[in-house]
């Protein structure tokens, strides 16, 4: 797929592994949004915006402020987030807010994020190749191999296994 002309979401694109993601494919010639709740800074072809991706209005700016740049070809899912709490601890049983709270980003917000770009990308024409677009999530091992006081990181992963 060539990605020049296109516009990319890089969901958690504000740092870390997202971050390095939207500056390379800014460098291979897509114009990307980082999106991500936290703040983060524009730099050369990466416009950031402030995401919640636990909020589909949210994210449906995000999506529109790539429309605005080329039409939609990527998504990478990058927002992800973790709690350091044992199913059962020295203090008591795992806080169910705070897992609720992984689930709704690392599972819906990423689920929310492919329904709307994958919409967007369906009304797109296809490129001489036929495709429409492409869109990458980001897994863990913990999926597998569940992490001692990572339950809910795990289970949030983990929730994507076929």
């Amino acid at each position: 797929m060539d990605i020049k002309g296109t516009s990319a979401i890089v969901a958690g694109g504000a740092s870390g592994l997202g971050l390095a993601t939207a500056k390379k494919l800014a460098k291979l010639g897509a114009k990307v949004i980082a999106a991500d709740l936290n703040r983060g800074e524009d730099a050369a072809g990466v416009r950031f915006i402030q995401t919640d991706v636990t909020d589909a209005a949210s994210m449906q700016r995000a999506v529109e402020a790539a429309l605005e740049a080329a039409p939609l070809g990527i998504l990478v899912n990058r927002a992800g987030i973790g709690v350091a709490e044992k199913v059962l601890g020295k203090e008591g049983p795992h806080d169910l807010p705070r897992l609720e709270r992984v689930i709704r980003v690392n599972l819906l917000g990423t689920f929310d994020a492919i329904r709307l770009a994958a919409q967007t990308m369906k009304e797109t024409s296809p490129d001489a190749e036929g495709e429409r677009g492409v869109i990458v999530n980001t897994a863990s091992v913990a999926a597998f191999e569940g992490q001692i006081g990572q339950a809910a990181y795990s289970a949030s992963k983990g929730a994507w296994l076929p």
